[in-house]
This record gives structure tokens, C-alpha cells and sequence, in this order.
């Protein structure tokens, strides 16, 4: 029962703390669950969001369930679920009580500029983060650039691209790449 708890604490606080989803919120699931409650391994860590974002729903949520489901099976992963949820939905309805007079506020239209731009520095930490952890080989730098401009592309003239393109993209070139090595090994096995 303890770690059922520790799992919907240590989400809760992730989901308090933490503005701008999932992406910015891999720098805190990395501290509590890699180097504070040794949940996941580094490597585990590395994968963790590239399974969260193709499972459906919210990222931070996905890895929750992850975590959660590690640790201690289906209770493990509603305990983190409903952890990393029930934060958000407590702020949704308070604000949704005062809402024409909280979005008037000058204060409030300010720090939403200001969290906007701390989550984006959030987002490039972890990406930072994530790619420093990779192999540093041609097809993994290439990889992460091309990737990289083209997400840039993409914001910049506003292209209405979803990111399920760049994933089926992504796979695609895997999947190509996997039969080009396994040819170059001369290996039939699947």
C-alpha cells in the first residue's frame, strides 16, 4: 500500500508543479523516478517518452501509467494515473469558476507570457537531455537534426502538420533502415 501512495504522491507533485505537459514535465519524472525513487533506469528513461507519445493520450500521463504499472501492476499504474490527473482538475474547476475575470487580469495574461516561455527552455532541456544520452553515430545525429528542422519548418510557416506524420515518417525510415542493415549482415532471420 506504501508504494501505491509514494506513486500518487510523487505524480501529484509532477502534476502541481509542472505547466506546459508532458514534455515539460520529463525533466521532474526524471529526477523523482530515475535519480530520487530508482522507478525506471536511465536507459528505461530514454525510451520512456517515445512510448508514451505512441500510446494514445497526454504524454505525462502515459508515462504515469508506465511508471505505475512497473512498480506495482494495474493498481501501480491508476495510482500514478489518477496522481498526475487529479492536480489538473482541481486547478481546471477552480479556474473555471472565475474564469472571465481571471483571463481580464493583466497579472495573470503576464505570467501565462512568462510560463509560456519556461516551457519551451523545459521542453529543449529535456530534449537536450535525451539526445545527449543516444549514441553519438551518423544515423543518430542526422536523425535528431532532420527532425529537428523540420519541426522548425513546420512552426514557422505554420504548417498544419500533426506529429503522427513525423512518427509514421520515423518508423518508416526505422523500418527501412532495419532492412538495410539486416541485408548488409547478410541475415534472413526475422
Amino acid at each position: 500500500m506504501k508504494i501505491l501512495f509514494e506513486l500518487f504522491l510523487a505524480f501529484f507533485k509532477t502534476g502541481l508543479f509542472t505547466f506546459g505537459g508532458g514534455y515539460a514535465m520529463l525533466p521532474l519524472i526524471e529526477r523523482i523516478c530515475v535519480r530520487e525513487k530508482h522507478w525506471l533506469t536511465e536507459e528505461e528513461m530514454t525510451d520512456l517518452p517515445a512510448v508514451a507519445e505512441s500510446s494514445p493520450g497526454p504524454v505525462a500521463i502515459n508515462c504515469a501509467t508506465y511508471v505505475g504499472y512497473k512498480q506495482k501492476g494495474i493498481a501501480g499504474a491508476v495510482a500514478a494515473t489518477f496522481g498526475m490527473v487529479v492536480p489538473s482538475f482541481i486547478i481546471i474547476l477552480v479556474i473555471s469558476f472565475f474564469l472571465d475575470r481571471f483571463l481580464e487580469n493583466k497579472w495573470v495574461a503576464g505570467a501565462f507570457y512568462g510560463i509560456k516561455i519556461a516551457v519551451g527552455i523545459l521542453i529543449i532541456d529535456a530534449a537536450v537531455k535525451l539526445f545527449s544520452k543516444l549514441p553519438k553515430k551518423a544515423l543518430t545525429i542526422t536523425t535528431g537534426a532532420v527532425s529537428f528542422l523540420l519541426m522548425m519548418a513546420v512552426n514557422i510557416f505554420a504548417l498544419r502538420i500533426t506529429s503522427i506524420v513525423f512518427m509514421l515518417f520515423a518508423a518508416a525510415a526505422g523500418f527501412i533502415i532495419y532492412l538495410v542493415n539486416r541485408k548488409r549482415k547478410g541475415g534472413n532471420e526475422a
